[in-house]
C-alpha cells in the first residue's frame, strides 16, 4: 500500500526576534558620583543614566551647572586683573560647589547647589 504524500501545511517559523534591549538598571547613586568626575565622568553618567532616573537626572544637571561656572571662570582670566580676581572667585566658588554636589551625591539628597543649582535644573530639564 502507498500512500501519498500530503500536502503538507507551510511550516510557520516565528521570525527571529530582535536583541532584546538591554537594560542597565544602575544604581542612581552611582550615575550621580560619576556624573561628577569630569567631563569624561559626566559624559558617562549620561549613558548610564538609561532609563532615566530623577536622582541621577538631577545630579547630570548639576554637574552641568559647575562645569559651566568653570569654563565661564575660565574664560573671564583673560581679562586682566579684575578678571583675574573675578575668575578666581569663579572657580573657588565652583570648586566648594563641585565637592557639596559630590558630597550630597554620595549621601544620597536632592539639594541643588547655592546660586546655579536651581537655574541648573531649569535650563538642562532634557537631561
Amino acid at each position: 500500500m502507498t500512500t501519498e504524500p500530503t500536502p503538507s501545511s507551510p511550516e510557520t517559523t516565528p521570525p527571529p526576534s530582535e536583541p532584546a534591549a538591554a537594560k542597565t538598571n544602575y544604581d542612581p547613586k552611582i550615575v550621580g558620583i560619576v556624573s561628577y568626575i569630569t567631563l569624561i565622568g559626566w559624559i558617562v553618567a549620561i549613558i548610564m543614566n538609561n532609563p532615566k532616573t530623577e536622582f541621577g537626572s538631577f545630579h547630570i544637571r548639576q554637574s552641568l551647572g559647575i562645569m559651566l561656572l568653570m569654563f565661564v571662570a575660565g574664560f573671564i582670566m583673560v581679562i586682566p586683573v579684575i578678571g583675574w580676581i573675578l575668575g578666581l572667585i569663579g572657580y573657588l566658588a565652583g570648586f566648594v560647589f563641585w565637592i557639596m554636589g559630590l558630597i550630597g551625591a554620595i549621601q544620597g539628597s536632592k539639594n541643588p547647589v547655592p546660586l546655579i543649582g536651581d537655574k541648573a535644573q531649569e535650563w538642562f530639564q532634557a537631561l
